[in-house]
Formats: C-alpha cells, sequence, structure tokens
C-alpha cells in the first residue's frame, strides 16, 4: 500500500511498514516538521488541527497533537470538522497555522495531513518542499520538559463557520427560507453529517440525511461521482426532494442532484454558483487547467474575463489573488469564495447555490439547462523511460500549429471547438489526458488525434 510525500502534505494507507505506509512514525516525522517551520515564525507558536469522521482519524489525531506540543507549540483542537472550518479557525483564532487530519476523497484506509499557514491557507510549493527536505534530513529538535506546548479544545468553530457564511451579503437568507426546500444530504459517514444538517435548517430548508452516522465507515466510495451515487440518487426521487447534495469525507468538494436523480455535474457546480456570484458583483474567475470551458463562456457573458491556473487548489488560490478574482474553485466541485475565505468550501458553495436557486425561482434541472453543454473525458498514455517532457510538447505543438497553447501546467491545446490538457502524473511514469467538447465523441477524438501527435513524437 502506499506512501505519497509531496510539497502538498503527506497521504497513505494506515499501517504497515515505516516509509511505505502511513505509520504513526511517518505521521510523526511530518507533524515535527511542519512544527519545526511554524516555530521559526512565532514566538509563542499555536496550531489548530481538526479532523473528519475517518476510523483512523483520533488515533492520528493525537499522533499529530502530541508531537506538535512536544515541538513546544500549543495546539487548538476542533476534534471533528471540515477542511473550510479549519481553515477559517486558523484566522479566527489567531493561530500560526494548522493541519487537517482528512485525506479527500480516498477511501477510509486511507488518511493524510494537510497544511495550512498563518492565513488558513495551504502551505506553498516551496514551504511544502523545505518540509520534505526537513523530513529527510531531520532537521529537528524536541521542546525540554519545561517548554512542552498546551491543549486547548475548541467547541463552535462549525457553528462560527456558519455564521459566516449567513452574513455574506451574496446569501439571502429570505429568499431560501420562502421556498421551504426539501432535500437528500450524503455526507458519505463523515464530518458533513455535523456541517451540512445545521446550514440547511438554518435556510429554512428540509434535510433527509442518508448515510449520517459519523463512523468513517463511508457506505460507498467517498469521491462524490454519479457512479458512487446512486443511493443518492433513489433517495431523491423517494423523498419527491427538490434537489440532493453530496460532500466528501472533509466537506470542501460539493455536488448536487436535480429533483429527476439526475447528477448536475460536479463541474457544474462552480459554474452555476459563478453564474450567481458574478451576476451581482461582475469580475474575474479562475480555475483550473483541467476544469470545464463552461467557467470561461458564464464568466465572458457576465463582462469579466477568464484565467486559468495549474492544477492544485494553492495554484488557483494564487491565480484569483494575482488577478483580483471575484470567485474561483476547481472544476471536481470546489467553490472559493474571497469574500469568505481562500479555500474550497461546500458549505459556502450550498448557500450560494440555493440562493441562485431560489432567484431563479427554477428547478434544479431547469437551471442545469441554461449552462453550456460540454462532456470530459479522462484517459493516459505510457511515458517512454526518460522522455523528456519540454521536447514532447514542443513536438506536439508543432503538429497543432495555430491553436492556442497554455505551458503552465503540462500542456494545454484550446481549439474552437474544445480543449486537450496532457500533464504528467505525480505518481505514475504516464501522462494523463483530459479533453472536452460538446459530445463525449468529440471529446475522444480530440483526445486520441493529441495522444497520436504524442506517440508520434516519442519515435
Amino acid at each position: 500500500m502506499p506512501l505519497i510525500k509531496s510539497i502538498s502534505g503527506i497521504r497513505g494507507t494506515i499501517g504497515g511498514t515505516p516509509g511505505e505506509n502511513l505509520t504513526p512514525v511517518d505521521v510523526v516525522e511530518a507533524a515535527a516538521a511542519f512544527a519545526a517551520r511554524v516555530k521559526e515564525n512565532s514566538a509563542n507558536p499555536r496550531v489548530v488541527i481538526g479532523r473528519d469522521g475517518r476510523i483512523s482519524g483520533p488515533l492520528v489525531g493525537q499522533l499529530v497533537s502530541a508531537t506538535l506540543r512536544s515541538m513546544g507549540i500549543t495546539v487548538i483542537d476542533l476534534g471533528l470538522s471540515t477542511t473550510p472550518t479549519v481553515e477559517m479557525a486558523v484566522t479566527q483564532l489567531r493561530a500560526d497555522g494548522g493541519v487537517i487530519i482528512t485525506a479527500s476523497h480516498n477511501p477510509q484506509e486511507w488518511n493524510a495531513l494537510k497544511l495550512l499557514n498563518a492565513k488558513g491557507e495551504f502551505i506553498s510549493a516551496a514551504e511544502g518542499q523545505d518540509l520534505l527536505n526537513r523530513i529527510a534530513g531531520r532537521q529537528l529538535e524536541f521542546a525540554p520538559v519545561d517548554q512542552l506546548g498546551g491543549l486547548e479544545s475548541y467547541e463552535g468553530a462549525i457553528a462560527q463557520h456558519i455564521a459566516a457564511i449567513l452574513q455574506l451579503p451574496l446569501v439571502d437568507v429570505p429568499a431560501i427560507r420562502a421556498r421551504h426546500y426539501r432535500i437528500v444530504v450524503d455526507p458519505v459517514n463523515s464530518t458533513g453529517a455535523l456541517a451540512v444538517p445545521p446550514l440547511l435548517d438554518a435556510l429554512g430548508c428540509e434535510t433527509v440525511l442518508i448515510n449520517g452516522e459519523v463512523n468513517g465507515r463511508f457506505a460507498h466510495n467517498p469521491e462524490p461521482l454519479a457512479e458512487h451515487l446512486t443511493g443518492l440518487s433513489q433517495a431523491v426521487v423517494q423523498a419527491k426532494a427538490h434537489l440532493g447534495i453530496a460532500v466528501d469525507p472533509d466537506v470542501d468538494r460539493l455536488v448536487f442532484m436535480d429533483e429527476t436523480g439526475t447528477l448536475f455535474g460536479e463541474e457544474y457546480t462552480l459554474v452555476a454558483v459563478a453564474d450567481y456570484v458574478l451576476s451581482q458583483n461582475p469580475g474575474n474567475t479562475v480555475s483550473n487547467l483541467s476544469s470545464s470551458r463552461a467557467l470561461r463562456d458564464v464568466t465572458l457573458r457576465h463582462g469579466g474575463q477568464y484565467f486559468a491556473a495549474a492544477v492544485g487548489e494553492v495554484n488557483v488560490v494564487e491565480k484569483m489573488k494575482s488577478v483580483g478574482a471575484v470567485i474561483g474553485g476547481e472544476g471536481n466541485g470546489g467553490v472559493i469564495l474571497p469574500d469568505l475565505h481562500y479555500g474550497r468550501d461546500a458549505l459556502a458553495g450550498i448557500a450560494l447555490f440555493l440562493t441562485h436557486l431560489a432567484h431563479r425561482g427554477t428547478t434544479v434541472s431547469a437551471l442545469r439547462s441554461t449552462y453550456p453543454e460540454y462532456h470530459m473525458i479522462k484517459a493516459k498514455m505510457a511515458l517512454a523511460p526518460g522522455a523528456e517532457l519540454s521536447e514532447l510538447f514542443a513536438a506536439v505543438e508543432q503538429q497543432f500549429a495555430g491553436e492556442q497553447f497554455n505551458r503552465e501546467d503540462g500542456l494545454k491545446i484550446d481549439f474552437p471547438s474544445g480543449w486537450v490538457h496532457l500533464r504528467a502524473s505525480n505518481t505514475e511514469p504516464i501522462l494523463r489526458v483530459y479533453a472536452e467538447a460538446a459530445s463525449v465523441e468529440a471529446a475522444g477524438e480530440m483526445a486520441e488525434k493529441v495522444m497520436h501527435a504524442a506517440r508520434e513524437a516519442f519515435r
């Protein structure tokens, strides 16, 4: 089973051998390296931690907490929480960083440490590389007994998070309350069950909760894709609900389901929310290079500019700041609203989407029909040993001279009718290939044409 150490943190499966799986040794090394960085920037360091509902969460959380304290850092423990809640708590509590114990959409045998800076945002690539160097070099010094860090429990962070959302000028609470929406929620046995229902209750909605026991034994694959949400689809139809909502275990990804039990489309979560935000606050938008062109179309319709960022939330946030985006995120159902905080936030996405729906006075399926129809495919191709990607991409560009190119993260080719994105995998010797067009067939044809050019470049 794997262990992945990268500039964005450490992630792996529980148990097994240190250095090959996520074991206590690996957790302690990563937490200590993070603590060493935090201590360099604060005389009296404090770090917020929180976890999703995974089976291994209490154990990993205790290891992280004890390690931080042994480095002389005071720990503010939120207990069961969500990724966006921890992000907001870091700034609300004026802490020097944060650690979220979650493996996001990975299955229950996985866990991970997501690391935050003092702004409640994911650490940068440079900070992540420094962390890896510290782990490898064991550049660590633990505190003497009279300088150990304290431990504080903090309750109410989720309630404060919800209150901040309800106070947003963009969230029209009376309009949502007037609609009396019945909504089926699938938080996949994790902390969404503690956060989504209270938000919906405050918005005057009736919640039908499925897979709501926070025990970490996920009732289905926790990635919120159509093939994993058949139970939600059936529940929406059975309850005669206005819509369904699914979140991943740490509540930073969000998908909707219409009243017929049909998925709205994870790519279209951000599109619909952006459509509403731009109608109230025109401006620029950002998503990553592998996200739907529909966001660009909606942005242009509202008179703004669309910008693409390299894949990864930290890259999207950096681009959003540089272009002054009023809304952004990722096509995996991640919504980032700068007016609240710079992090993907499913709870904010829910409130904004319901405001949009209430203002339109229509059904979810009818709302979906107002957006451009695009279809995306994902493929991969093997990389030859020693393949030089810069040369490969240059050769592919030559085959499609005259088209628009973006080399910020691999190679993206924008055609008049769609796009193809090639990028190297971080974990396998392959090229990941993403393509989008007006139909699955057209996307497949574009992808195959580009992959053929890449294969020819290998010769």
